[in-house]
């Protein structure tokens, strides 16, 4: 019986392949195979961090909740996750809550604020200071969503919406407000916002996960 030479016995077992098999085995396979994990990682790494940067661009974004001018709706610190392309199909609808960028003019900055659209484009709006009401289309609005305690008066400094002379909202603007009156820069103050600042739409708080779910 004929035996093969070792080295001719062993380059078939590593190879795979008949005995004879003259093609050249690689010397360190292990080597090729930690540089291709590696590069594998690396591009579902740029994947994700595209994706990510796309739906933060053009989809969703999360939000950071820094003051208390929608309490009791939002508690500071809260986290909301903002709809960024439903506004590209329709307008934002009275009782949105929204997050849009508007220079602040006591700030003197451009900066993200969050508030309630409480008039939409064609409204036409008072503040019943008395009765501490919105007049919207001479019915007051129900407004469940406002801080217990809070009063609604004219008390800004940019828009003062009266009976004898209310505001009527401009085409491609919104009238909005924070959900505790005492405590918000809103249209009072800063006027009206238009729909090329609106960011989008706040529809779920994320964090803190104990209170989870749709605003």
């Amino acid at each position: 019986m004929t035996t093969l030479p070792p080295d001719t016995a062993a380059t078939g077992d590593v190879a795979g392949d008949v005995p004879g098999d003259k093609r050249p085995i690689p010397k360190h396979p292990e080597r090729h195979s930690s540089v291709r994990g590696a590069i594998e990682w690396v591009v579902v790494i740029v994947g994700a961090v595209a994706i990510a940067l796309i739906v933060k661009a053009f989809v969703a974004q999360a939000f950071w909740i820094p003051s208390g001018s929608m309490l009791p709706t939002l508690e500071i610190n809260d986290r909301v996750l903002v709809d960024k392309v439903g506004y590209h199909f329709h307008g934002p609808n009275r009782g949105d809550i929204v997050v849009f960028e508007h220079a602040d003019s006591q700030l003197a900055e451009s900066k993200d604020l969050i508030k309630r659209v409480i008039g939409i484009p064609g409204d036409s709006l008072y503040i019943d200071d008395a009765a501490s009401k919105v007049v919207v289309n001479g019915q007051a609005l129900v407004e469940p969503y406002v801080k217990t305690g809070s009063v609604t008066i004219n008390n800004g400094s940019a828009l003062r919406c009266t009976q004898a002379k209310p505001c009527v909202v401009p085409a491609n603007s919104y009238f909005v407000m924070g959900d505790n009156r005492d405590n918000s820069r809103d249209s009072r103050f800063i006027g009206y916002i238009t729909g090329d600042e609106i960011v989008g739409r706040a529809f779920v708080r994320v964090w803190p996960f104990g209170r989870f779910g749709g605003i």
